[in-house]
Order: C-alpha cells, then sequence, then structure tokens
C-alpha cells in the first residue's frame, strides 16, 4: 500500500504517520503524530474527544495544539472534517474511498456508508449552475440499534414525514440535552 497522500487521499489508516506526514510537505511532531493515531483509534471524534485520546499519550500537550494540528492535517487533506446539522465538528482519517454518513438523532453516533455509485461525486445535481462538481456531502438520519431498541415506536419508516428521512434542516434532537434547565 503506498503512503504516498494527495489532498483528500490517503492510505487507511496510517501505518506510517511520519511517512503521511512528509508525503503532504507537514514537519514530523509528536502532537500531529498522536493526533493521527487518536483519530485511527476513534473515528468521527470531536475535538474534546481527539483531546482526550491526545493527551493519554501526551499529558502536558494543550487545547491549542490539538486544535492547530486538526486544523493543519485538514488543511493538508489528511483528515476530513464533518459537520452534521446541530454537531459539533467531527474528524476522520480521509481514505481512498467515496462515503457518506448515517448519523443517530438521538446519541449522534457516526458510522460510514459507502456510495452507492462509488466515484466521486456520487450524486449529481439536477442543474450544475457551472459548477464543476467533484464531491457530494451526504448525511442520512435516523436511529441507531440501540436507540432504536429504546424506542420501538420510532423504529418504523411511517414514524418520520416522508418514509423515515426527517428534512436535511431538522437539526437531530439529543437525549443529553434533555437535561438542560430552560428556565436560566
Amino acid at each position: 500500500m503506498s503512503t504516498t497522500a494527495t489532498r483528500g487521499e490517503t492510505a487507511a489508516p496510517p501505518r506510517d504517520g511520519a511517512a503521511l506526514l512528509r508525503s503532504t510537505g507537514l514537519r514530523v511532531t509528536r502532537p500531529r503524530l498522536a493526533v493521527l493515531s487518536a483519530l485511527t483509534q476513534h473515528p468521527h471524534a470531536d475535538a474534546a474527544e481527539v483531546l482526550s485520546a491526545v493527551r493519554d499519550e501526551q499529558p502536558g500537550v494543550s487545547h491549542q495544539t490539538v486544535y492547530d494540528c486538526l486544523h493543519v492535517l485538514t488543511e493538508a487533506g489528511l483528515v476530513r472534517s464533518i459537520q452534521p446539522a446541530g454537531s459539533t465538528a467531527r474528524y476522520e482519517i480521509r481514505r481512498h474511498d467515496n462515503h457518506h454518513h448515517l448519523v443517530c438523532r438521538t446519541c449522534g453516533r457516526v458510522e460510514d456508508v459507502p456510495c452507492r455509485t462509488g466515484t466521486p461525486p456520487c450524486l449529481h445535481p439536477a442543474q450544475d449552475h457551472g459548477f464543476v462538481v467533484d464531491e457530494a456531502e451526504v448525511y442520512y438520519w435516523g436511529l441507531c440499534p440501540a436507540c432504536a431498541a429504546e424506542d420501538p415506536a420510532a423504529n418504523t419508516p411511517d414514524a418520520q414525514p416522508g418514509g423515515g428521512a426527517a428534512p436535511a434542516s431538522t437539526p437531530p434532537s439529543r437525549k443529553k440535552d434533555e437535561s438542560l434547565d430552560e428556565t436560566a
């Protein structure tokens, strides 16, 4: 497997983080290696989860260092930032594939789902207005198996208008938000 990376494509998972960083012209630093390692072990992690995983390896690393690493790695095309509606940004290692994401409305779990046609963009707009389209970003919303098991009534296509899928502009509900005091 080649570790040569171009913007938007890398080997997955990175077996040799140092070679991966060098292939994009980035300096090899301990924090960058730790961030790549964290994302390999925790795909779809948000910045706080990445920070926690990095601090397991490097207790003294600062918030800012991890945020800077995420920014640099994203700009270099080694990491992809995704941000489903109503969610914080999440990060994943870029791969040689064309995939989208399943997002649980209740717990926020994110899973990869391959694109049916395989080559980017796998979806084409009815009218491109002169754009050269090279990517389609799709989020499928629903309930993960664990959340669906907790709420059997929501586990039917009739539970959502349109046969099981809410409009893309509808932010996910989160159980953890239900405990917030609205009177403050």
